[in-house]
């Protein structure tokens, strides 16, 4: 599902003053492996930022930030997907990840598709639709409003629903002892 926001961003000029630095519409793109998914990444760093600054958007070197870092992003799933095919660092679809997404292959669990770990902790807010988190444990079903605070655990996404699903996402990252 192609996605269409207006990203606005602010910066200081050389005299410190503030004003817009850019005024766009980020692409969406697809997530190699997850058929009809999509994704834009409106922002990100992979250090504390400093201001004033220009507002140009800062690098970035793997898809989970470290700590320190963050992303801003959305995605969306499209109605009756489950992650049922392997996304590990074995799969067939490892290199074009790796290439499209660096460090995203790495955080998947070979034995469970969809399954993965992050040293992150994200602040989920549902947009539109409604889809399941799989935990070990347990699943939960979260709606358009729902906000979830994912701190760290292995989970993954699903929509088993008649609708896309779409979410915002602001991505921290953090120490995580159960890392490999």
């Amino acid at each position: 599902m192609e996605l269409s926001r207006r990203l606005v961003v602010t910066g200081h000029d050389p005299e410190g003053r503030s004003r817009v630095a850019s005024n766009n519409r980020p692409s969406s793109r697809p997530i190699p492996g997850f058929p009809g998914y999509s994704q834009i990444d409106f922002w990100g760093a992979d250090e504390t930022l400093t201001f004033p600054d220009d507002g140009e958007k800062p690098s970035t070197e793997l898809y989970f930030p470290p700590v320190g870092g963050f992303r801003f992003i959305e995605i969306c799933m499209p109605p009756k997907t489950d992650v049922s095919h392997d996304t590990s660092p074995n799969s067939a679809i490892a290199d074009q990840l790796k290439a499209e997404m660096p460090g995203l292959v790495d955080m998947m669990d070979a034995d469970r598709p969809g399954m993965h770990r992050t040293a992150t902790v994200d602040f989920i807010i549902m947009m539109e639709g409604s889809c399941e988190l799989e935990l070990e444990a347990e699943r939960v079903t979260l709606h358009a409003g729902d906000t979830l605070i994912q701190c760290g655990t292995i989970h993954a996404w699903h929509n088993p629903f008649d609708k896309p699903s779409r979410f915002l996402a602001v991505i921290f990252g953090a120490n995580n002892n159960l890392m490999k």
